[in-house]
């Protein structure tokens, strides 16, 4: 079994499109949708939720107020002014520090977990897909990130899949680390933009840290053929081998529009160019 994550230093890039007609390009595969922040590859896998699970990460104050004799120690203690005059605990406010618990010499603070999103088991007519929904303003991504992959790699196993095929999150942050170690290859997608040349070269350094086999697909590569250029000069420094240049294609947002993977949209054109490119990642 092959662990393929398709990641992009930046937002924007046609990751989760390129991640999509993978899902459909591939035989015997599990996908999993690590961007949790924004997931969207449901939109084009269109998935059936078969098991849904909470996700618990962080703590948040509670002060009991049979216990709590009004003191002042915690108001006067917490940095982020969670806590009113009246001894009441403003959850968006509060950080999790624990400062207030350990300060109450009445021991009314109380510490409750929260529930930061949810995590699915959804069956498609691609094969089983992983994915999950962080809630607003909640954080450790990252933690959700690597139970999401877990699953997915479970699954794998279990049923003897060949890949696991995962859409990862933007940027270089602890989510993209948790969807980037351990797997057997990251295909970078990026595009000619500055900004893209720019995070694609962060993200590479972060994906040769870790020792993963790394490749880059140049997105849109017709819009700026000049920063194209530039971009292969750069994965050619790096000693990363330039996969595939994709070209604009209209057909990109009908499929998108439509909500199914942009190789079943339509069978030529850029659909052949990615089964071109599925060809060679096998």
């Amino acid at each position: 079994m092959k662990q393929i994550v398709v990641i992009s230093g930046k937002g924007g890039t046609g990751k989760t499109v390129l991640t999509a007609s993978f899902a459909s390009l591939a035989e015997n595969r599990v996908m999993a949708d690590c961007d949790v922040d924004a997931a969207d590859l449901h939109l084009l896998l269109n998935p059936e939720i078969k098991e849904r699970y909470e996700f618990r990460s962080g703590v948040t104050a509670r002060i009991d107020k049979d216990i709590c004799q009004e003191c002042g120690e915690c108001i006067s203690a917490c940095r982020f002014e969670a806590i009113s005059n009246d001894f009441t605990v403003d959850p968006v406010s509060c950080e999790g520090c624990k400062i207030c618990s350990l300060v109450c010499p009445a021991g009314a603070v109380f510490m409750e977990e929260n529930v930061s999103g949810e995590w699915y088991i959804s069956e498609t007519k691609y094969g089983p897909l992983v994915h999950a929904k962080l809630g607003i303003a909640e954080e450790n991504s990252g933690k959700l990130v690597a139970k999401v992959r877990q699953i997915a790699k479970d699954i794998a196993e279990k049923e003897r899949r060949d890949y696991v095929i995962i859409d990862g999150p933007p940027g270089i942050g602890c989510p993209v680390i948790a969807a980037l170690s351990g797997v057997d290859l990251a295909l970078i997608v990026t595009e000619p933009t500055l900004s893209g040349m720019h995070d694609m070269e962060r993200v590479a350094q972060v994906s040769k840290h870790f020792g993963v086999p790394t490749k880059v697909i140049v997105n849109k590569y017709d819009l700026n053929p000049k920063n194209s250029e530039t971009i292969k000069q750069l994965c050619g420094r790096a000693d990363i081998e330039v996969l595939a240049l994709l070209p604009f294609s209209r057909e990109v947002s009908e499929s998108i529009v439509q909500g199914v993977p942009l190789v079943e949209f339509s069978r030529n054109g850029i659909s052949a160019d990615l089964a071109l490119l599925w060809d060679r990642i096998r």
